[in-house]
């Protein structure tokens, strides 16, 4: 059984939500107080996104290791999934570098650490590995510690194979919660052009045009970066290693996107990522139910974009200067430290600040970056889900699980 579809008229929702983004735009610049008071609806929205992510994660994931009996497809299916995620973290820190180190955007800033500089406290790789397994899979759930919910939903669905027909009523009820976590997706998100509204508005009375115009060039790079790594390593991956027209690729997915771009949140746009990638790509529930939830949280290819720039800015605004030891340190830093990061708003800026002290650079740098954070966070949560969905993409063909008849009627729809 798929993800229930929506009525005829609600396939043209990245419409709406076009439309509700644009016209918060405008209300936000044009009716700054009217807009706060509206702000509420926004922070509702959001809270219906976040009220699906854990039991949305643990249902459909169990219910995805239960429908692959065969544990050595399950292990080939992991493998491919991890080597796409960790390559294209590594091709989108590049990137971000890249564009930091040719358009200079923090040259003849001159600024002067006035100061003394703290650490970040973080954890080592080790410790970050390690605590991928919990000690109490209920304290797990009940504080959204994602990476530990995503282990023990891997176990249990295992551990469910292995029981057999015993396990079979544990079955069930994780297929049922699955079924039913899906159709409360589609009535959350059924308010999503009224929750982007809200949200645009507020973000326009907070920021305005103005406030936004001395880091514009940060900005444009970080977002001119997200859209070269979106069409030229999605989209070429999609053709080349797929052999599929990624233009429909980029159609079937828009809903998605638009969600993500209004709410900087990976795990919060991940209902609508499964339902673009299940009922628009073809991907089967299997595939979906695996490769999504493990991206929203682990696949951070926008926010290494993110890192980059924003790590060279700094530098170039401190005089720092950096080498290519430093330049290998902050690939490797940014990749590995993605493995911990919650797809949540605002936590990329925690791991600039990784960045930051493995490299000496100032961390007083990330002030500068903290006013435009919020937009910077909209591409690259965007670059995020537009990565999963990519990954799901690949894995499901290579694994002969991608309904293809379903991902090239995807342009019908819009």
């Amino acid at each position: 059984m798929t993800m229930k579809n929506f009525r005829e008229d609600d396939v043209k929702l990245w419409m709406k939500i076009l439309i509700g983004m644009i016209a918060g735009v405008i209300f936000g610049l044009v009716a700054p107080t009217a807009s706060l008071w509206i702000a509420p609806l926004g922070t509702l929205f959001l809270r219906g996104i976040k009220l699906l992510i854990v039991p949305l994660i643990f249902a459909t994931l169990v219910s995805g290791m239960t429908s692959m009996k065969d544990l050595r497809t399950l292990g080939r299916m992991s493998l491919k999934t991890f080597m796409i995620y960790i390559l294209t973290t590594m091709c989108a820190i590049t990137i971000g570098l890249m564009a930091g180190l040719i358009f200079e955007p923090g040259a003849g800033m001159h600024l002067q650490v006035t100061g003394v500089q703290e650490a970040a406290k973080h954890q080592s790789l080790i410790d970050t590995l390690l605590n991928i397994v919990p000690t109490n899979p209920v304290a797990a759930m009940t504080n959204g510690h994602i990476l530990q919910i995503i282990c023990f939903a891997i176990l249990l669905g295992i551990s469910i194979n292995i029981a057999g027909e015993k396990a079979e009523p544990v079955r069930k009820i994780c297929d049922g919660l699955a079924e039913t976590m899906y159709a409360m997706t589609n009535l959350v998100l059924s308010f999503a052009p009224i929750g982007v509204f809200a949200l645009m508005a507020k973000l326009m009375t907070q920021y305005g045009m103005a406030a936004i115009l001395p880091l514009l060039k940060v900005i444009g790079l970080a977002y001119g970066a997200s859209l070269i790594h979106i069409l030229l390593v999605y989209g070429g991956s999609i053709a080349a290693v797929a052999g599929l027209n990624p233009l429909k690729f980029f159609r079937g997915i828009l809903d998605a996107q638009l969600v993500a771009f209004s709410t900087s949140s990976s795990s919060g746009t991940l209902p609508a990522t499964m339902r673009c990638a299940e009922e628009n790509l073809g991907v089967s529930k299997p595939i979906a139910s695996f490769v999504l939830p493990l991206g929203a949280t682990i696949n951070m290819d926008g926010t290494a974009i993110y890192q980059g720039v924003c790590a060279i800015f700094i530098a170039q605004a401190y005089g720092v200067d950096l080498n290519m030891t430093a330049y290998m340190t902050i690939i490797l830093t940014a990749t590995l430290a993605s493995i911990g990061t919650a797809g949540i708003p605002g936590a990329g800026l925690i791991m600039l600040s990784l960045i930051l002290t493995s490299t000496n650079i100032p961390m007083e740098g990330l002030a500068l970056i903290a006013g435009i954070d919020r937009i910077l966070d909209m591409a690259r949560t965007t670059v995020n889900i537009s990565g999963d969905a990519m990954t799901s993409l690949l894995v499901a063909k290579s694994e002969k699980q991608l309904d293809t008849s379903i991902y090239n009627q995807a342009s019908a729809k819009f």
